[in-house]
């Protein structure tokens, strides 16, 4: 692939975007190639963790603006089609059955912050700036609005994406758009540390399943959800992994996922 990377290391999928002189921007081609990595890695009995991060010194600066500059002049039809390129993926990344964790070694703005916001978890340097800029340049915040409500809720989402304002790794840790703030020379260690506790602490099968379920229950009434939820408890009963648990549990045996 031209503008994205991919190793396995550990059970730890990580995926980097590879375009550091446009501060990793996202075009038509990033987004394919993004998409094509995280459908393999859905498959790979190898992975159980995906690390996103970004090659050089930002995480990612949203859309590429010169490429929007060519979209304008599409069809309705033809813009349709390309921001339902960009919906698919992030649904691929919130829905996806192994836990997403973004390492956010720079800048995450725009559309760059939408792609870490819709991670399961976010680790971050300092020094790193966060925003959904799209207001200040007539555009908007259309997709990640759908997730941020879920993630954030409606006035800290307002806040953000209405006023278009940059915040710090600080703040945005205060608002819940990410899980802690690590030192540069010490981010990749941590998030590490981070993935493997994941891949031997836990079963595989019951974080793909929990991450379905809170996928699916927010959008279901009280008693829907509850019934949802009751028929999820009895099949995961049923499951190998909840046997192998439970046995190992039981006869005070470690288990290995």
């Amino acid at each position: 692939m031209e503008f994205v990377n991919f190793e396995v290391r550990n059970r730890i999928g990580y995926v980097s975007l590879n375009r550091p002189e446009k501060r990793n921007a996202l075009n038509y081609e990033t987004v394919s190639e993004l998409k094509e990595v995280f459908k393999e890695t859905a498959a790979n009995d190898a992975v159980k963790v995906i690390v996103l991060t970004g090659e050089g010194k930002a995480f990612c600066a949203g859309a590429d603006l010169a490429y929007i500059q060519q979209l304008q002049n599409n069809t309705y039809e033809e813009n349709l089609e390309d921001s339902r390129h960009l919906k698919e993926l992030f649904y691929q990344i919130y829905t996806h059955p192994k836990v997403v964790i973004a390492q956010v070694n720079g800048h995450a703005l725009a559309g760059g912050c939408g792609l870490a916001s819709v991670c399961d978890f976010s680790f971050s340097i300092p020094e790193a700036k966060f925003g959904y800029t799209e207001v200040k340049i007539g555009f908007i915040p259309a997709i990640v609005k759908v997730f941020l409500l879920r993630k954030i809720g409606e006035g800290r989402a307002k806040d953000l994406l209405l006023s278009g304002r940059i915040i710090s790794a600080e703040e945005a840790k205060d608002y819940g758009l990410i899980n802690g703030i690590v030192a540069a020379n010490e981010l990749e260690q941590h998030v590490y540390t981070f993935a493997r506790e994941l891949c031997k602490n836990n079963s595989g099968q019951s974080m793909a399943y929990t991450k379905q379920m809170i996928a699916a229950v927010q959008e279901m009434s009280l008693e829907d959800g509850l019934e949802y939820a009751a028929s999820q408890n009895a099949s995961a009963r049923g499951s190998e992994d909840c046997k192998k648990g439970i046995a190992a549990f039981l006869n005070k045996e470690p288990v290995s996922w």
